[in-house]
């Protein structure tokens, strides 16, 4: 199976289907990604936060597949983003993960009490330029923020990281990213099973028709939208469910009565407000 890529802005090319880790047991990632990648996952989602790099990089050291089939990605952790603690905490991911650089390095939150996401940005910046990552971006930054740091470096982030599900898009994220180029990445892609997603008549219907689960159906919906996703299971056969979303598609009209799921309030959202999160 070939697993469709989106181009970046820098030039470089990303899986849209991959396997992220957040709240994987640290004992149990390194299992849990070798089946991944058993599977045919070639992208996988970290974080220094998790506390499971080092379960990452063992299961890419087992797997033998060649470093340039893959793509990782792991995030700056919100009390790293001063001085040179950036750099430092690179070096420790990469340590951890056994790699000599990452596909992908994000800024995990902006922390906006603290204001101190511009500077991350800048050093973020400098990581990319001594190959330390070869892309990087950012992860649940609002518009202010995002205008603050392409105001402030002229870099645009190749991806904003952010929850996005049907019952909450955040459109206008996701609109200023479509007009500056930038990539979309969804966290908690099915509503993290606190939002009844998949209750949603719209989703029930598409799931009927097409003979596919709704978790498929959510997830064939964020791919025909162009979003990055990355869906987070640690069974093997919710894995491979996860990957099968090739063989159908979704109609203009599903689609349509999908998005419209999303009452435009917020009241969808799942997970903490960027605002509150420092």
């Amino acid at each position: 199976m070939t697993i469709p890529t989106r181009e970046l802005n820098d030039g470089h090319s990303i899986p849209q289907l991959g396997y992220g880790v957040f709240k994987v047991d640290p004992a149990d990632t390194e299992r849990v990604v070798s089946e991944a990648l058993e599977i045919g996952y070639r992208h996988i989602d970290t974080a220094a936060i998790y506390g499971n790099e080092e379960g990452v990089g063992a299961a890419i050291a087992k797997s033998g597949i060649p470093r340039d089939e893959l793509f990782i990605t792991t995030k700056l952790w919100n009390d790293r983003h001063d001085g040179d603690e950036p750099d430092a905490a690179i070096d420790e991911s990469l340590e951890k993960l056994g790699l000599d650089r990452v596909d992908l390095y994000l800024v995990h939150w902006p922390t906006p009490a603290h204001d101190n996401h511009v500077h991350a940005w800048e050093k973020l910046i400098g990581i990319r330029e001594r190959g330390l990552a070869t892309s990087i971006g950012v992860s649940n930054f609002l518009v202010p923020q995002l205008e603050d740091i392409v105001a402030a470096t002229g870099v645009t982030p190749a991806v904003d990281q952010i929850e996005l599900h049907p019952a909450y898009q955040q459109r206008d994220v996701t609109d200023w990213a479509d007009a500056h180029g930038v990539l979309i990445e969804a966290w908690g892609p099915l509503g993290q099973g606190k939002y009844d997603l998949f209750g949603a008549p719209a989703i029930a219907a598409a799931a009927e028709a097409t003979g596919k689960s709704p978790a498929q159906v959510v997830l064939r919906w964020h791919l025909q939208r162009g979003t990055i996703v990355f869906p987070k299971s640690v069974r093997a056969e919710r894995l491979r469910e996860n990957m099968d979303l090739f063989d159908f598609s979704l109609s203009d009209e599903q689609m349509a009565a999908i998005t419209a799921i999303d009452p435009g309030d917020g009241s969808g959202r799942v997970g903490t407000h960027p605002h509150d999160l420092n």
